[in-house]
């Protein structure tokens, strides 16, 4: 697990829900950076091999950091910016199909 250099406090916090738990984020992080803090594993899996993808690049360009914020999905966590009440959800297909599997 990835481990933040400073741990969030006082007026510098985010409070949000990643995958269900309730996280304190950094003022200014990513959402992608947030989650790899709050020890998520991945944030999707490949839509045509069900493997988990997790961020790779945190800056834009691989696609690989996609996940559901605030109901969108196909968003780039690496380039969203966290922010209070802020609800996130790891981007979940059923392989092959491209459909969401929502249980």
């Amino acid at each position: 697990m990835l481990r933040r250099r400073v741990e969030p406090e006082g007026d510098a916090t985010v409070r949000l829900t990643i995958a269900g738990q309730p996280v304190t984020a950094l003022r200014g992080e990513s959402v992608a950076t947030a989650a790899l803090a709050a020890g998520l594993q991945f944030t999707r899996n490949a839509p045509v091999s069900g493997e988990p993808r997790a961020p790779y690049c945190l800056m834009g360009v691989c696609f690989e950091c996609l996940m559901t914020i605030d109901g969108q999905p196909n968003r780039q966590a690496c380039l969203v910016p966290v922010q209070d009440g802020m609800n996130v959800e790891p981007q979940m297909l059923r392989p092959s199909l491209g459909v969401r599997d929502d249980g």
